[in-house]
């Protein structure tokens, strides 16, 4: 268990709080003290709100420098696993020898081990997304949250046999109360470099554009195998996207590979 280290914008937080108490004690006007504790509340909030923000913790972004010289790329796949899409997912992957990371809902672990199962013994890794994938998870108290995330991790452990080192939250979004749950618990926070919005675009060319635009080395990608779109005729836009990023990869050099094994 690592002890907490406070992000600079958690910690300069924590001082404007203890200075306007003070402030208050020595005479400063209420509403000057209160006006500057909910701004600060503003900015945490909108930093929670904002996947890629760093300003409330440890928040992977890219993959290391190591990965990027040895034209490494991570994909990442989240919502699942689901029976209608994951084997296909898989299928596709081992077509290409590509290792991706799924981080998985540990609900849906419970319904599906045996897709899970199937995940780690193809030679990816499953990575914690959660047990309820919540909506308000961001909004959650640190208890539900430090249950949510442990609850996951037992789940996928026991089932898989494999203990996840990363964490992504429910859409990316989170609070200031998370940061010190992940560090207790030695896990990363992982957000994505980009993302082409496949739970609400059907059209694969779209999502292709969004997904390889400036692709380079050590970005890390994130697509779904569960709540993904349907195209028009009925197909998991995850299906057509994957199997096209995966052939633009090969032919830029690009080597797919699980967070885990990433250099």
């Amino acid at each position: 268990m690592s002890r907490w280290k406070p992000s600079p914008a958690v910690q300069a937080s924590a001082a404007l709080h203890l200075g306007a108490i003070a402030g208050i004690a020595t005479g400063l006007p209420l509403s000057w003290a209160a006006g500057a504790v909910v701004a600060n509340h503003a900015l945490l909030t909108a930093a929670g709100l904002w996947p890629r923000s760093t300003a409330l913790g440890s928040n992977m972004l890219r993959l290391s420098r190591a990965a990027c010289v040895a034209n490494q790329i991570a994909i990442t796949i989240d919502d699942g696993p689901n029976p209608e899409v994951t084997p296909a997912v898989l299928d596709i992957l081992d077509d290409s020898n590509a290792k991706v990371s799924f981080f998985c809902i540990g609900r849906l672990v419970e319904l599906h081990p045996h897709l899970a199962q199937e995940i780690i013994k193809r030679g990816h890794s499953i990575e914690n997304h959660s047990y309820g994938h919540r909506h308000h998870f961001s909004l959650m108290g640190m208890k539900s949250l430090r249950q949510e995330i442990v609850k996951t991790q037992e789940i996928i452990s026991q089932t898989t046999g494999y203990m996840p080192i990363y964490f992504r939250a429910p859409a990316g979004l989170r609070s200031p109360l998370l940061d010190p749950i992940l560090q207790s618990l030695d896990l990363k926070l992982v957000s994505w470099t980009r993302r082409g919005f496949d739970t609400i675009t059907d059209d694969p060319s779209k999502i292709l554009n969004k997904l390889q635009r400036d692709l380079a080395a050590g970005d890390i990608l994130l697509l779904h195998d569960g709540n993904c779109a349907l195209t028009k005729s009925g197909q998991p836009v995850v299906i057509p996207v994957l199997s096209k990023l995966l052939d633009t990869l090969q032919s830029m050099g690009l080597r797919p590979v699980s967070l885990n094994c990433a250099m």
